[in-house]
């Protein structure tokens, strides 16, 4: 059976870990030349909507998906920008939100930001904590702090690769985020085709619903362990597995 026949095509993918090999600074991800170069040829072809869809605000995904045709969604689905420049951001209300929850989370991120090791960065709409610096002997002891983070009342946290990602908004996912696109683009995935490429605990929950609606979901580096996923090894990779299955069409 070939699982991209369908109407029309939805290509969905996660920026850190998927497109962008993983760095230690963050400040120096970088979108994979050839990954680049697949968004083009997918986005270039009629019947093919493609999205990069990412925790990191929408203007520093930008900055790093140079690629006008591509649509990029930022907070995991919050903010969007669609081709031809057009924005779809969050309002005031939910502004509001966002404040009264990071006021919540300031004393235990501060606790964190003392531990030896361990980097906060603050993304806008949610906050990572790094502790791939901390020394292997000492991680066992930042599981209390992580598990008193992750507890923080209306939040939601997830795993990913020496880093956990805490969401201001709990129902906020990168599912919620395909989920929210494809309501925006009245795209059916009972009708249309879906795949979804990720590479964390975040991604997982919309590989979860992909899979569900019959699409396919693969897992750079393989760290995502569903059901019916598949895995590739690194960036590169995955744009030469995507490449086979664009081909099938």
């Amino acid at each position: 059976m070939n699982h991209l026949l369908g109407n029309r095509r939805f290509w969905v993918f996660d920026f850190d870990g998927t497109l962008s090999a993983m760095v230690p600074d963050r400040d120096a991800a970088e979108l994979h030349p050839e990954c680049q170069a697949l968004l083009e040829t997918l986005s270039g072809k009629e019947g093919n909507f493609v999205a990069v869809l990412s925790s990191r605000e929408i203007d520093d995904l930008a900055s790093r998906v140079p690629l006008p045709d591509v649509i990029l969604g930022g907070a995991s689905g919050l903010a969007w920008r669609f081709p031809g420049g057009v924005r779809l951001l969050p309002g005031d209300p939910v502004e509001k939100r966002r404040v009264k929850v990071r006021k919540t989370l300031a004393p235990i991120l501060n606790r964190l930001s003392a531990y030896p090791g361990v980097e906060v960065e603050d993304k806008g709409w949610s906050v990572a904590v790094h502790y791939r610096q901390v020394f292997p002997d000492a991680t066992p002891m930042l599981e209390p702090l992580l598990a008193e983070l992750g507890g923080t009342p209306g939040t939601r946290m997830y795993r990913g690769t020496y880093a956990v990602e805490v969401q201001l908004f709990p129902n906020v996912s990168k599912s919620f985020g395909v989920r929210r696109l494809c309501r925006l683009l009245k795209f059916d995935p009972a009708n249309d085709r879906i795949l979804y490429a990720g590479d964390d605990d975040n991604d997982a929950v919309a590989m979860r619903w992909v899979l569900k609606k019959g699409g396919i979901a693969l897992s750079v580096g393989g760290r995502v362990r569903v059901r019916g996923v598949r895995p590739v090894d690194d960036p590169a990779a995955l744009a030469r597995a995507v490449r086979d299955l664009a081909e099938e069409t």
